[in-house]
């Protein structure tokens, strides 16, 4: 196992030369600074889900400091949004630039004002690393909203197809849309699938499917919902039994699709279901569902808000695939610190203005920072880098769960870069798990019932060896 030194030939190393070499703890956690400033934020905001009160000024690198001081080896990377680390400087020199200084002070409404400069941001950065067939782009504020943009763009083609391109609006759609009712508000629908994550806003909620607090209360679509492979791991030991199963979802997805008789405008799906506990399927899982929405004329929205940008070994989780198309929509967030999605076809983007719209379009200063996170990727060969350090995490973790399997089961990602993940025995002993990880200085994230994920940043993996020393060390995490 590499030691400490080994950690001078990592890429951080020119980023981070004060990094420490291990987790640095001072009070146990959760510390009383935290406490007492979270107790104080409460009463004016909500710290429910509030594990601490972090001090990112002094935050560095891969290590999250806390109120009380404590400097804990991030490899959750809030949730999954911090690509190279915390007070990178080459984004640091980016903040401070006239660009910058120009996006944050004279935000403009991208719909009405773009401003001169954006056109270049959008090539040199997001769309110069789109996947492959989608030259175009629409920017967002969150995840959410991105995939509830894309959902606006199906519905819209989807009437589009079905009213013909040079048809105007009825009367009867103009007036009865103001009503909430048919034709103007047709009875479309998107199709997720159990177990998936799409978001929390309004729309995105109704293909949201991974834990029932997330939707309690909410008024929701009745949309359609298909299931999603239960796969055994490893992948490679269990082909014809994963077969089996993926085949069996693909034919009740295909009477589902029949069912709802031409009303699905589009099928989400994830590559990889985070939330919903990080579950696989294969690429021939993804390729069959692919000529399937192709064979009935709806559209494949794959949202890689958690999975892309390099998480995955490839630049997005669904280049593995070897697709006969492209998929139609690609939904990007997290690790951009940008959002939106992706797109090929021109008859996506709605004839008339004003149809995807709202007063900001995305954030020119969110995009600004992916430019220079794209940059950093491409200089350092991180991709790359991920895909390696993720091989020698996975064989790690496989050691460990040879030793203990009836602590850690279920290892999934091989192949997969750091999107790595395993199940604990019960929601108890994970989230028992989680909590002495961070008193032993690691802060882990957890996902699905009883599943751990690994979610670390792009910039020094050699740093995270010390999370497989202090696993194998400490019998009370395993």
């Amino acid at each position: 196992m590499p030691t400490a030194s080994s950690n001078s030939h990592s890429p951080s190393a020119a980023y981070f030369p004060d990094e420490p070499e291990l987790p640095r703890l001072v009070t146990s956690f959760p510390g009383p600074a935290s406490a007492k400033y979270l107790k104080s934020l409460g009463e004016i905001f909500d710290t429910k889900a509030a594990y601490m009160l972090c001090d990112y000024q002094k935050s560095i690198g891969n290590y999250l400091c806390d109120a009380d001081g404590n400097l804990y080896l991030d490899v959750y990377a809030q949730i999954a949004s911090i690509a190279l680390g915390y007070n990178n400087p080459a984004l640091i020199e980016i903040a401070k630039s006239p660009e910058m200084i120009d996006a944050i002070v004279n935000r403009p409404a991208l719909g009405n004002f773009p401003s001169i400069q954006w056109e270049g941001i959008l090539r040199e950065g997001l769309l110069s690393v789109a996947p492959h067939g989608l030259d175009k782009i629409w920017t967002s504020l969150a995840g959410s909203d991105a995939n509830e943009a894309a959902y606006k763009a199906a519905f819209i083609y989807h009437r589009l197809r079905q009213r013909g391109k040079n048809a105007k609006f009825s009367d009867a759609e103009m007036e009865s849309t103001m009503n909430n009712s048919a034709p103007g508000s047709p009875d479309l629908a998107i199709l997720s699938f159990e177990k998936a994550f799409h978001g929390r806003l309004f729309g995105s909620l109704s293909t949201t499917r991974s834990n029932p607090i997330h939707k309690l209360d909410i008024p929701a679509f009745k949309w359609p919902k298909a299931p999603f492979p239960t796969l055994k791991y490893p992948l490679d030991q269990n082909e014809e039994y994963n077969r089996k199963e993926e085949d069996d979802c693909l034919t009740e997805l295909e009477i589902i699709i029949k069912d709802w008789d031409d009303r699905i405008s589009a099928v989400v799906v994830e590559p990889i279901q985070s939330e919903g506990g990080d579950n696989h399927a294969t690429p021939y899982f993804f390729q069959q569902l692919r000529e399937i929405t192709k064979k009935n004329n709806i559209l494949l929205i794959i949202d890689e808000v958690q999975t892309g940008v390099a998480a995955s070994g490839t630049f997005w989780a669904h280049e593995q695939w070897n697709l006969s198309t492209p998929p139609d929509m690609v939904t990007f967030s997290k690790k951009f610190q940008a959002a939106g999605f992706f797109y090929g076809n021109d008859e996506l983007r709605p004839q008339q203005p004003f149809r995807q719209f709202n007063t900001w379009c995305g954030d020119p200063s969110k995009a600004l920072i992916a430019r220079g996170i794209v940059k950093e990727i491409k200089e350092k060969n991180l991709v790359s880098q991920v895909a390696r350090v993720g091989e020698y995490l996975y064989d790690a973790l496989s050691s460990l769960q040879d030793k203990h399997p009836d602590k850690i089961s279920n290892l999934r990602g091989k192949g997969r870069g750091t999107f790595i993940a395993w199940d604990a025995p019960n929601l108890a002993a994970r989230n028992k798990f989680l909590l002495d990880m961070k008193a032993a200085g690691i802060n882990i994230g957890g996902c699905g019932l009883h599943s751990v994920r690994l979610r670390p940043s792009m910039c020094d993996f050699l740093r995270f060896t010390y999370l497989m020393m202090l696993m194998t060390l400490n019998s009370t995490f395993i």
